[in-house]
């Protein structure tokens, strides 16, 4: 098999890696989706200590947080070093409807799952609509009742 040395993608790596360190926090990929009366929030934390998963509800604000060390010893020659470790965050605001209390959240084969209840007065309810007929003309009334 032949193998061809390009100096400009080693330099682009090179460039990458210094660069990467100086950054924040990672950003962690995340799916979202609304399953009856909650949503689950799924996060792709490949690797990460569940002990470092750190989940903060402030008002609106969801916050993430983990960290993903490397197990290196001192005499580790890295040949290959593509995923990243260090911090990673995730803020999402959380609207008026959510049940902020009930958030729980469990960690499993590198993927962070957190469910977000819908509050009560937030789920959809049917209305009923009463009539009335008065005397001096029609009057409608409509009162609310949760179903």
């Amino acid at each position: 098999m032949a193998m061809t040395w390009d100096p400009f993608r080693d330099l682009d790596r090179l460039a990458a890696s210094m660069l990467d360190s100086r950054q924040g926090p990672r950003l962690m990929p995340i799916d979202l989706h609304r399953d009856g009366d909650h949503y689950v929030l799924s996060a792709d934390l490949p690797g990460v200590d569940p002990e470092s998963i750190d989940v903060d509800v402030d008002g609106q604000l969801l916050t993430v947080r983990a960290e993903r060390t490397l197990g290196t010893g001192d005499d580790v020659q890295w040949l290959a070093h593509e995923r990243p470790a260090g911090s990673f965050l995730r803020q999402l605001t959380i609207g008026d409807g959510i049940d902020t209390t009930n958030i729980s959240a469990h960690y499993d084969n590198g993927v962070l799952s957190v469910i977000i209840p819908v509050s009560e007065r937030a789920k959809p309810r049917k209305v009923a609509v009463q009539s009335n007929i008065a005397a001096s003309g029609h009057e409608v009334t409509a009162s609310a009742t949760a179903s």
